[in-house]
């Protein structure tokens, strides 16, 4: 019978001293932060808004002389005792003068080089306003709306980040109903479906849509009809809060 060698590796032994450790842990040696690369964690803010049939999205010139004339997303570093959380709220509150929006984490952007500055991480997040509540503050660069459809090339890999948040939001209104946090309080069903077909870029039937929509009992009838319209009057709905 052919002999079967196995060979045995030896463990290397673990000491004591944190520089002899061979298996690291951040949660188990913190202490080594300290003297690790330098990272800097930063948000970066998707503002989706929904303006005359149109979902648009709000960005700001780049300062740098490496994206001279390019747009970016609003963002920014996180203080050292703040939530990213509460980077983004701060951000969206600071841009749009807004409190109460919708917001939602979507992804982590962490590759090397990302950003001429150095090494920065940074947190993505989308939210969805109302427009027309909007009071769009300007500082030293352009800050305006732009809508989707015409989103090219943008500065660092924001148009990455973009692509992502959208993607997420297209799943999102399909399976929570987002979208109403683009409208008003009260709104019309064809407003509502005028929001759906432009966040997911394709025309729906109006009769199916709307017998859908009525039958998932989240809208609540207000016994009201539109004003100042060109075509005839819908009635308005709004949002039933879920308690």
């Amino acid at each position: 019978m052919e002999k079967i060698n196995h060979k045995i590796t030896r463990q290397p032994e673990l000491h004591h001293d944190r520089h002899e450790v061979l298996l690291k842990n951040i949660n188990t040696h913190a202490i080594e932060i300290d003297h690790h690369m330098k990272v800097t964690l930063s948000v970066d803010c998707v503002i989706f808004g929904f303006d005359e049939h149109e979902l648009k999205i709000l960005l700001i010139r780049s300062d740098l002389d490496e994206y001279k004339n390019k747009w970016t997303l609003l963002g920014d570093l996180v203080d050292l005792n703040e939530d990213p959380d509460e980077a983004a709220y701060r951000i969206l509150n600071m841009r749009t003068g807004l409190k109460d929006v919708y917001l939602e984490q979507v992804h982590t952007f962490g590759r090397p080089h990302r950003h001429p500055a150095g090494r920065v991480v940074s947190i993505a997040y989308y939210s969805l306003v109302n427009i027309e509540k909007c009071k769009i503050t300007t500082q030293a660069h352009e800050l305006h709306w732009h809508p989707v459809k015409d989103i090219r090339q943008m500065a660092f890999d924001h148009r990455q980040i973009f692509d992502t948040c959208f993607r997420r939001l297209q799943q999102a209104v399909l399976e929570r109903h987002v979208g109403f946090n683009l409208l008003p309080a009260k709104f019309s069903l064809r407003r509502l479906q005028n929001v759906y077909e432009a966040i997911l870029g394709k025309e729906l039937d109006r009769r199916n849509f709307r017998k859908k929509i009525l039958a998932m009992d989240i809208l609540e009838d207000l016994d009201e009809l539109e004003a100042d319209v060109q075509h005839r009057p819908g009635k308005l709905y709004r949002f039933k809060k879920i308690n």
